[in-house]
């Protein structure tokens, strides 16, 4: 079911880390994040409602910059040039 709080999720279970981000565009990391509770986060009617008692003020978090919207060719910030 979509949740009208969390837009999106990703858990990096490498790093078991959790990046969340939020209808308002704000996004943040979570640190620690077993892969059951991730798992269980996708699973949940009430993603909200499994966000608020199981993970936000559970484990460590950090803020990450919001995407841009428009990934067009003005974001080649890394591209290398030739001379």
């Amino acid at each position: 079911m979509p949740s009208s709080v969390i837009r999106s999720f990703q858990y990096r279970p490498h790093q078991r880390a959790l990046d969340v981000e939020f209808v308002s565009g704000r996004r943040y990391r979570y640190s620690g994040v077993p892969g059951t509770v991730a798992n269980a986060l996708g699973e949940a009617f009430s993603k909200g409602r499994y966000f608020n008692a199981h993970i936000r003020d559970h484990f460590p978090y950090v803020g990450l910059a919001p995407e841009p919207e428009d990934w067009s060719g003005e974001w080649n910030v890394g591209s290398a040039r030739q001379s």
